[in-house]
């Protein structure tokens, strides 16, 4: 597999139709916004869900989700279940050995294994930061015992925003059985809140770099898998806050440059793209104008609706 050796930009368009694509946790969970009422769909949500998707492909994911875990053994035929990303680590034999070195382990040894063995790491890079096993207790703030290495990974992908302000609706819900027995009638904790966006289409914007696929071994294959993977965002990624259908991905534009350094910047290449609405209450995605002005590198364009 040949390693990336020209530099990739891309966009996609989404659409979200009633319903919460990002939730804000110290917010009450309404649909993210900034102070203007752009919607914001965050980097590290994106990548999230970049992930999931690869993981459905059959990739081995480092830093997977609670509720998705799935992890194969060498021969890919024993399941294991890690409770942490230090275990995920310490499963592969090669890292056991340089987690029980602690600081004196050998950071290039760990970041080409790592690399090599999780599409995430390789893709996005991470921090791998653990302290050394130790039988004393007392060890463990010991400075010399703290493994750290940093994998600086090709592909950056920035947070989604709207193209228009967002109207966010927020619906009161209750729930018609106690949580509880030993209650007549319903609980006092019956009421709540559901938040969505009545319709948004959200652009994310992001870009791969030769320079850093070189060092983690990201391959051509590898951004093939990117692109499928952002294509699908949305698929087995159904929940109460976005049904099936209500996140769609409407179209990617994918400009793979001939060159590893091309005379057009990221900048420039996003900004050939030019949306524009045809109403003042867009409703779909049918409601905007979307046209590209040419670039020396022309995108393949993918549509999908």
């Amino acid at each position: 597999m040949a390693i990336l050796q020209n530099k990739i930009d891309f966009i996609a368009i989404i659409s979200v139709t009633r319903a919460n694509i990002n939730g804000d946790p110290l917010n009450g969970n309404r649909p993210r916004e900034d102070y203007n009422g752009y919607g914001i769909f965050s980097d590290v949500a994106i990548k999230r869900k970049i992930r999931n998707r690869l993981q459905d492909m059959g990739e081995c994911i480092f830093v997977q989700s609670d509720r998705r875990e799935n992890d194969m053994d060498f021969d890919n035929s024993l399941k294991n279940n890690y409770h942490s990303l230090k275990d995920r680590a310490a499963g592969e034999p090669r890292l056991a050995e340089e987690i029980k070195k602690g600081k004196k382990a050998d950071a290039d040894l760990f970041a080409k294994v790592a690399c090599e063995k999780w599409i995430d790491v390789r893709s996005f890079g991470q921090v791998f930061a653990f302290k050394k096993p130790s039988t004393k207790e007392k060890d463990n703030d010991d400075e010399s015992g703290k493994l750290s290495v940093g994998v600086r990974g090709p592909v950056s992908i920035q947070q989604a925003i709207s193209v228009n302000p967002i109207d966010i609706i927020d619906m009161r819900i209750t729930k018609s059985v106690n949580a509880e027995s030993g209650k007549d009638g319903k609980a006092s904790d019956t009421m709540g809140m559901k938040h969505y966006v009545d319709f948004g289409l959200y652009v994310i914007r992001g870009s791969i770099s030769c320079q850093l696929a070189e060092k983690t071994g990201f391959t051509d294959e590898d951004s093939e898998k990117i692109k499928k993977a952002l294509c699908e965002l949305f698929e087995n990624d159904e929940s109460s806050a976005r049904q099936a259908g209500t996140c769609e991905v409407c179209r990617v534009y994918w400009w793979k440059h001939p060159e590893k350094t091309p005379k057009e910047t990221s900048a420039a290449i996003y900004r050939s793209l030019h949306i524009t609405s045809k109403t003042d209450t867009p409703h779909s995605f049918a409601d905007y104008d979307i046209a590209v002005n040419k670039t020396a590198c022309a995108p393949e364009i993918i549509e999908l609706m």
